[in-house]
């Protein structure tokens, strides 16, 4: 699916292209961003959990600081030579991704070796120590990837990409774990669940229906960042008038 340049304005609220300052896709069947070509002021972007793998795109996001890509088809480390020239990028998040391969460390060190002015990655902080390592353990990436290759071991084809999905958006969103539920809590820059107020269900303790469940509430939560007062309102008066249902329905019950 395609970012049209309409979908962008409806999501940032913006009137213009150059005005678009954040930009939240999430989860969104993405695998084409050519639009980001034309978002010369960007400054985050949370494009997780897409089909996403050609990241030359954001060459010309020259502003952008915080890029989300966890969980997309990105299969070459060499993707990161179009995100060289981004002289403001602090925080990316690649883990999940087909190019982080086998070998953590080499993975790291080869991300902090290609993008020094890294402060965040995979949330966790970059230290001096690493980057120093990195020019020793780390692969010097000089060049973009070739198209439709394949680099011994450091990509393989994701099982199945966003692009080619046949699964509903609603049953793709999340699992119901704590870790996958914080990890969408620290992208969107909201304060993790305490484990004593989550109930974590796994496929043997838990039905569809429960698992449905997780997924569409955590999927409320996520969208609800994105709403104005107006919009909140507007959901508070449509929870206010399902709870009134629900008791009216117990009430003819007893």
């Amino acid at each position: 699916m395609r970012l049209s340049r309409a979908a962008v304005l409806r999501q940032a609220k913006a009137a213009a292209l150059d005005r678009v300052r954040r930009l939240n896709c999430w989860g969104s069947h993405l695998t084409d961003i050519s639009i980001c070509r034309d978002l010369p002021n960007i400054e985050v972007i949370t494009f997780s959990v897409n089909g996403i793998s050609d990241l030359e795109p954001l060459t010309q996001c020259q502003n952008l600081s915080e890029l989300y890509l966890r969980r997309n088809n990105i299969g070459s480390l060499n993707e990161l030579f179009h995100l060289k020239a981004l002289p403001r990028l602090r925080v990316l998040w690649l883990a999940e991704n087909p190019c982080c391969g086998q070998d953590p460390h080499r993975y790291r060190m080869t991300v902090l070796r290609t993008l020094p002015g890294l402060q965040r990655l995979d949330n966790q902080a970059v230290t001096e120590e690493e980057l120093s390592q990195a020019l020793v353990d780390g692969v010097e990436i000089t060049a973009p990837p070739a198209r439709r290759d394949v680099e011994n071991g450091w990509t393989e084809s994701l099982e199945s990409s966003a692009a080619g999905s046949t699964v509903e958006p609603g049953s793709q969103l999340l699992n119901c774990s704590l870790e996958e539920t914080n990890k969408i809590q620290e992208e969107l820059g909201m304060k993790p669940v305490p484990r004593d107020k989550y109930s974590s269900f796994s496929p043997r303790e838990t039905d569809c229906n429960q698992k449905k469940e997780n997924n569409v509430l955590n999927a409320i939560l996520l969208l609800m960042k994105e709403l104005d007062t107006e919009g909140l309102e507007i959901i508070q008066q449509a929870v206010a008038r399902r709870l009134q249902a629900f008791q009216k329905k117990e009430l003819q019950e007893e």
